[in-house]
Order: C-alpha cells, then structure tokens, then sequence
C-alpha cells in the first residue's frame, strides 16, 4: 500500500498490502499522512475516526495484510510544516552513529532528545535522522524515553523493520540498561515482575503505576557497583518494553532511578544533583539480537555518557 505525499481533504479507504502487516496503525497514519503532527494522529485515534475493517482503531492495534483501513478527511491547515532541524543537531547525529549497515542504523540517542516528534516537540531523533540521512526511507524500530540516553535501533528499510519488530515481539532481542538507583539494593539478581497499567491521568500528568489490572511487564536487575547504603548502580534487562517500564519498577522496588522527577525521591534527587547529576540516570547500555533471516548476531553497544561517568567517580570520593 503505498504512502499518500500530502494530507487529503475526504476519506479514503486503503488496502494494507504485505508489507505493510505487523505495523502498528499510529506509525502507518504517521507514515500516510506526511506533515500531519503526531498530536494530530494520535487526536483522530482517539476520537475514533481511523477504522480498521469498519471497527475503532487502538493506537498500538498491528495491520494484517488485507485489512482495510478508514482514513478521515484532514484539512491542510491541521498538517504541519516542515521545520528544519538545526545544522548542529544533524552534525551530532552524524557523530553519535554507532552502527550502520543495509539494514540497520543504530544511534547513540542523547538524553533530552525525544525518539520522534510531536506533543509540541517540533522534531525528534528520527526526524533529525531523516534529514541528515535524506531519501534514506528510515523507522524507528523502538522508543526510548525522551531523557534516556543510548541505542536507538533504526531500520532502513519495511523488511527489516518487520524482522525487527518481530524479535521485539517474540522477546528474542535482549535490551540492557544501566541506573543508579537510590540506596543500597541488597536483592542481588532480582525479576521484578509487576503488571504495569499506562495512561493513568493524575493532576494532568501521564502516570505509569503498578496494578493488577495492568499488562504484564517483567524486568531483571543486576548490582554493578554499590556506593555504600547511598546508591547503586544496576544493569537492567527488560522481558517486556512498557512505557516507563524501569523506572515503575525501580520505584515499586524501593529503590527509584536517580534524576527521576515523575517517580523518583525529592531529596534523593536533590542530593544527586549537588553531585552534577542534571538528568535521569538511565541509559541504555546494549542491545542485542539474532537477524532471524540469516542466523548473524548483532551486538550493539553505547558507553556510559561522560556526565553520568563523573556522577559515580563524584559519589565513590564520598
């Protein structure tokens, strides 16, 4: 099913073809419909005018080939413009390229940055990446939070998106981080495995928050280095790829991410902070997974951010 260039005025129905099956309805509407904002597609999904197959369409609902898709009339004053990117940006995301080949891009995202834009951000990793890499027909594979550094995976093409979203869906892609959470973790290897439910509103704020109710969502934490009962710093292995996933279950365990304002502790935070700590304590270490085409092993890894590196040289001369 090929993409539309341009917003259009009146609904038109499409077919999805082959490739486009396993592609999540938000990120095939923001593929079609160029220039919309994605606060847009994500308002047309939620008033239910995307259809699939005649029913209301759910933002993380896949495709199946043959399926057909009710896409709504969008004016041209809802579609946005394209705003260039800034020409330091697209030097630093040259620079931050860990791995590239035919298939595969992999970028050492910095924290602060969001994966894509939208919600008022007027572009993100993949826009930036788009524009450095032109024509290149480039998809994020994965999200990462906006203040988590580390491996973005990027594909480079639909076939190697669907292989890559096919290991993400099978749980055969192994994702690690690092965090320095609060205090001394003594559970030593320990699978949090805790169902966390997504888009709980409180006080205007998107919350993640461990319920019984939520989808399962299973993650694995390792001590590295302990810094006495002030903190430790973690691996992390994620089973599931929930919103917020880490740093819920850190919290629920007792032991918060460090620089974590939405669920982490004031003072703890505050303590980090005269150490130099000026964001969250999160990046994301190595990724890992097996091409299930051709049987090769990709191994990418991202080092430990400078900044972060003098926080636990900071906390080890205490």
């Amino acid at each position: 099913m090929p993409p539309a260039q341009e917003a259009s005025r009146t609904v038109r129905h499409m077919r999805a073809g082959p490739g486009d099956a396993g592609q999540r309805i938000d990120n095939f509407l923001m593929r079609t419909l160029k220039g919309v904002p994605r606060s847009h597609v994500y308002r047309l999904l939620r008033k239910g005018e995307v259809r699939i197959n005649g029913r209301r369409a759910r933002p993380e609902q896949r495709l199946e080939a043959g399926d057909e898709v009710r896409l709504p009339p969008v004016r041209a004053a809802e579609t946005g413009t394209n705003r260039a990117v800034p020409e330091r940006v697209l030097s630093e995301m040259r620079q931050r390229i860990l791995f590239q080949d035919a298939r595969l891009l992999a970028l050492d995202k910095p924290a602060g940055l969001a994966a894509h834009g939208g919600s008022g951000l007027a572009f993100g990793a993949i826009e930036a990446l788009r524009e450095a890499y032109p024509g290149s027909g480039l998809e994020l594979a994965h999200r990462l939070d906006k203040d988590t550094s580390g491996v973005l995976l990027v594909a480079r093409d639909r076939a190697s998106l669907r292989l890559l979203h096919a290991a993400l869906r099978e749980g055969e892609m192994d994702k690690t981080y690092l965090a320095l959470l609060q205090g001394r973790w003594t559970l030593g290897r320990k699978t949090i495995d805790a169902p966390l439910k997504t888009n709980i509103r409180q006080g205007g704020e998107r919350m993640v928050k461990v319920d019984i109710d939520g989808r399962d969502s299973a993650s694995t934490f390792r001590p590295v280095r302990r810094f006495g009962t002030r903190a430790t710093l973690v691996e992390v292995d994620i089973h599931t790829g929930r919103t917020h996933q880490i740093r819920v279950h850190a919290a629920y365990a007792g032991h918060p991410v460090a620089g974590d304002e939405k669920y982490g502790d004031r003072e703890f935070n505050g303590a980090m902070k005269a150490l130099g700590l000026r964001r969250m304590f999160l990046h994301a270490h190595r990724v890992e997974f097996t091409w299930p085409d051709t049987g090769a092993r990709c191994r990418i890894e991202a080092p430990m951010p400078e900044e972060l590196e003098a926080v636990l040289e900071a906390l080890a001369r205490m």
